[in-house]
């Protein structure tokens, strides 16, 4: 029978490996062509990939959690049999378990529910496959099956701690925010869907949440420290941040800046039928007020290339904004921005926030930014001293918005004021540079009308 082989594909500008997030997928389902199969975490993203045939699953090569070398096969499917998709309502609830011992889950069916296997890392020894427990099972006789979740009772939310005979049912991030925070998901009570545990269950365990309880994490006696493995989003992002700290010589400049006039322009923008739907913040300002000044100043808007021994201007702004994720930080960015209208922006910059949280921003969209704004100002910061993104000549820092006591017109007034903090490739932008750009993005926000009205 004409059984090929998947391999795992080059999911974007020369990633060498993925780790294994979740199979869509069973032994023995019959799949469609273009069907999501498996989610994968790259160092930028976490991605479906679908099938490239219609037809049955013969084998899953890798369980959920290792790590694989592109190219690598990871699932084979036989072309040759039945490649009808499934009939309608032939799923089954979350947590329902077939006849033929799988679980339905949260996306299709897991293989057969069965004690935890070890997994293997492709090219290096096998490592312990962590239960919902956080104990390591013990080695395999059989062939490894790929773990997946198990059914969960469907029982009333309980005040006190319940343990899990077998792994919880819990989405791949969810699990992932577990691990990190030391949290064990079988003596949490999900309030998802059939008892699947959602994020604000894991929180509300460290809040101390009434309804939620959690144990204390598993631990072996003594043991005084925890050890994460770097991978993935971070693995990627510390490369990133050691290679452009120590290659382009930075500056950081600051500037405290009076918004007054900023915030009240954005309550009357929201005021506007509209846009009274739409999601609007300072940070919509900042980032028309970083596009306008980059029109001003191109040089702003390059790149060093040593290979070529050139300063490449762009003459378009893809303009990234810095998103912290439960994956670890990402700066997915705007493609032309710069020809976008107050409202586009506004809409894409929402759109841009939502996919990061969901986790779910693809490689193109983290790739061949310009310009980059971090809002630290979320956490409560007032600014900062950010690292260039590799390729990029300046970064913006935008500071949380206060009421601070301002000298204005001669008096001292109580007004919204915030620091904006400019780090930039001194190889390319000099002081002089620098400081008339970040002069002009203050401009703007200390008046925004009047310098539309004057540079547009």
């Amino acid at each position: 029978m004409p059984i090929n082989e998947f391999p795992l594909p080059d999911l974007g500008e020369g990633l060498t490996e993925g780790e294994i997030l979740k199979w869509l997928v069973a032994e023995g389902e019959v799949i469609e062509l273009n069907q999501p199969i498996v989610e994968v975490e790259t160092a930028k993203a976490a991605v479906e990939i679908p099938a490239k045939w219609a037809g049955t699953v013969v084998k899953i090569y890798h369980p959920e959690g290792t790590v694989v070398n592109v190219g690598s096969p990871i699932i084979s499917i036989d072309t040759g049999g039945s490649s009808a998709p499934k009939a309608a309502g032939e799923g089954g609830l979350i947590g329902e378990t077939k006849a033929d011992g799988r679980t339905a889950v949260l996306v299709g069916y897991g293989p057969k529910s069965g004690p935890a296997k070890r997994r293997a890392r492709v090219g290096g020894a096998a490592d312990g496959l962590e239960t919902a427990s956080g104990q390591v099972a013990p080695p395999p006789t059989a062939a490894v099956a790929p773990p997946q979740v198990a059914p969960v009772q469907a029982a009333p939310v309980q005040a006190a701690p319940v343990t899990a005979e077998g792994p919880v049912l819990a989405k791949p991030p969810v699990r992932k925010l577990a691990r990190d925070l030391g949290v064990d998901l079988s003596t949490l009570v999900g309030s998802g869907p059939q008892g699947s545990i959602t994020r604000d269950d894991v929180q509300g365990a460290l809040n101390g949440s009434p309804a939620i309880q959690v144990a204390a994490p598993v631990r072996a006696p003594g043991e005084r420290e925890t050890r994460i493995p770097i991978k993935g989003v971070r693995k990627l992002t510390a490369a990133n941040m050691v290679s452009s700290a120590f290659t382009a010589p930075h500056v950081t400049e600051f500037l405290t800046v009076d918004m007054t006039r900023s915030m009240k322009a954005l309550e009357r923008l929201k005021a506007q039928r509209d846009w009274r739907d739409v999601r609007v913040s300072p940070l919509l300002l900042v980032a028309k007020a970083v596009l306008l000044a980059t029109k001003r100043y191109p040089m702003i808007n390059s790149t060093w290339s040593a290979q070529t021994e050139e300063i490449v201007v762009k003459n378009y702004v893809n303009l990234g904004i810095a998103a912290a994720t439960e994956r670890g930080l990402i700066v997915p960015n705007i493609k032309d921005a710069d020809a976008l209208s107050m409202r586009e922006l506004a809409d894409a910059m929402t759109g841009l926030v939502q996919v990061a949280k969901e986790g779910k921003t693809p490689p193109a969209a983290m790739s061949g930014g310009t310009f980059t704004i971090t809002n630290v100002g979320v956490f409560g910061v007032d600014t900062g001293t950010p690292i260039l993104p590799p390729g990029e000549a300046a970064i913006l820092a935008f500071g949380a918005v206060r009421e601070q006591p301002w000298v204005y017109k001669g008096k001292i007034k109580v007004r919204q004021v915030t620091t904006l903090g400019l780090s930039f490739d001194h190889r390319i932008i000099d002081g002089e540079l620098g400081s008339k750009f970040l002069r002009d993005v203050g401009q703007f926000l200390t008046d925004p009308e009047a310098a539309l009205l004057a540079w547009t």
